[in-house]
């Protein structure tokens, strides 16, 4: 996988994630995974097609997608992982996303991406067909990280 590819992903997903909750997620060292894979409990997954195509899988705790929601609405205290969050949750990932995408224009390389779909589940495992992952792994502090997942191959 190209790293042209990988980078607009990491560059928007640290942009987004800091104006939307106003914390500058840390880049951990990014790695290949073999698949299939375990997801944590809840997953943002986007697809991709274009001039590269596949998906990008955004996995999180619940613990961590109920504190970034509470974030994304200002510090209001959420109870549990409500249909508010959901929502918000997959906000952030369509936000991620597009502006992946967009990064990704500006240097060649169209794409379009589907609208997201969230998974929530236990012991969730992921085999992206045929195709190699790399994961970005984003810590949030306080214990705290979410990785996204990319799956992407030319067309």
């Amino acid at each position: 996988m190209k790293v042209e590819y990988i980078n607009p992903f990491i560059e928007s997903s640290q942009q987004v994630f800091q104006m939307v909750t106003g914390i500058k997620p840390t880049l951990e060292k990014v790695f290949l995974k073999k698949s299939p894979y375990p997801s944590d409990s809840v997953a943002v997954i986007v697809g991709l097609t274009g001039k590269i195509r596949g998906q990008v899988i955004i996995s999180l705790t619940v613990d961590t997608a109920i504190y970034i929601a509470s974030l994304m609405m200002g510090g209001a205290p959420i109870a549990g992982f409500d249909e508010m969050a959901k929502s918000a949750i997959s906000e952030l990932g369509n936000m991620i996303m597009g502006n992946a995408a967009t990064l990704l224009s500006t240097r060649g390389i169209a794409v379009e991406i589907t609208p997201p779909s969230l998974l929530v589940g236990e012991k969730m495992v992921v085999s992206p067909s045929k195709m190699n992952t790399i994961c970005v792994p984003l810590n949030l502090g306080d214990n705290r990280k979410l990785e996204i997942d990319i799956s992407v191959e030319d067309k």
